[in-house]
């Protein structure tokens, strides 16, 4: 049998899982890097900030949550630690950072390095005719674009 339980091919699913898992440990670092924003930042803004940081972090660990059920549907493992996600993110951990626009701006970034890495899951996905994984990504994209947009008008 050279498909999974889904009817996909194998060999295409260990491909997108691959991805996925890179999108994955992206995000826990970004995960994180929210908790410490939300943790440390300071002035004037505090009070909005605090409450967006919080609102993102929840976000991103639902969304941490379903991309790893997604490839355990494809029926690959998960990373799971903190040394295979730093080992695999693109998305650096922000450490000592004082400024709350430099924050935002971290935010913003990374917000625009997942939503590549969407991109690219979404297309090896399409190709693989993946509808779920299809579907997930286009309401990730979505939905990250209008924050990025939030916080590129909150910057100026």
């Amino acid at each position: 049998m050279n498909t999974n339980d889904k009817g996909l091919e194998i060999k295409d699913s260990k491909v997108l899982a691959k991805k996925l898992n890179e999108l994955l440990a992206n995000y826990e670092i970004y995960y994180q890097n929210l908790r410490n924003f939300h943790w440390n930042v300071t002035g004037p803004n505090f009070f909005e900030l605090h409450a967006k940081f919080e609102e993102l972090y929840n976000a991103a660990n639902l969304g941490i949550d379903e991309v790893a059920e997604r490839i355990l549907t494809l029926g690959i493992r998960p990373l799971s630690s903190f040394e295979e996600y730093i080992n695999h993110a693109a998305i650096k951990e922000a450490k000592e950072i004082h400024e709350a626009k430099e924050m935002v701006e971290i935010v913003r970034d990374n917000l625009n390095t997942l939503s590549s890495l969407e991109r690219e899951v979404l297309e090896i996905a399409a190709e693989q005719n993946d509808e779920g994984t299809v579907s997930m990504m286009s309401e990730y994209i979505t939905g990250k674009e209008k924050v990025v947009w939030m916080l590129s008008a909150y910057l100026k």
